[in-house]
């Protein structure tokens, strides 16, 4: 278990270098869209590797899949694409700010209804209290 959760810390902590990386590209070239393209293909060749090497076989099970399941692309291109034209407007602590108590508002709703086939873990008054607690604490590392 405690791999996983340094999986996780190190993809949490990569998602505000991405932003600061990815906004600072698309000021360098003058276009987040260009800039989110860029991330996109580096992204591609990474993952068609990461495939090749642990067999591409379950690819071909795609087909088979519900639809809905590839909205998740596009959620990672409007997350991307926001990400990269916001964050040198407003910051990039700030932007991550808000990205986060977006997650924690849908992770919330997700776990407690089994979303998208999820493990259902019920909103009770004390998951709602830890969750306002982590939001006011993210707030509050903005407000200096």
């Amino acid at each position: 278990m405690a791999q996983y959760a340094l999986i996780m810390l190190a993809a949490g902590i990569g998602i505000p270098v991405l932003a600061a990386l990815n906004a600072a590209l698309g000021v360098r070239i003058g276009s987040p869209a260009a800039a989110a393209t860029v991330l996109f293909t580096v992204a591609l060749i990474v993952t068609v590797l990461v495939v090749l090497f642990t067999g591409p076989q379950p690819l071909a099970r795609v087909v088979n899949a519900p639809k809905q399941l590839l909205l998740a692309g596009v959620l990672i291109a409007f997350y991307v694409l926001s990400i990269t034209y916001i964050a040198p407007i407003i910051g990039v602590g700030n932007a991550v700010f808000l990205v986060l108590v977006g997650q924690l508002i849908s992770a919330a709703a997700i776990d407690h209804f089994g979303l998208f086939g999820a493990q259902i873990s019920p909103l009770n008054l004390i998951r709602a209290g830890g969750i306002s607690i982590m939001a006011f604490g993210v707030w509050v590392t903005q407000q200096a």
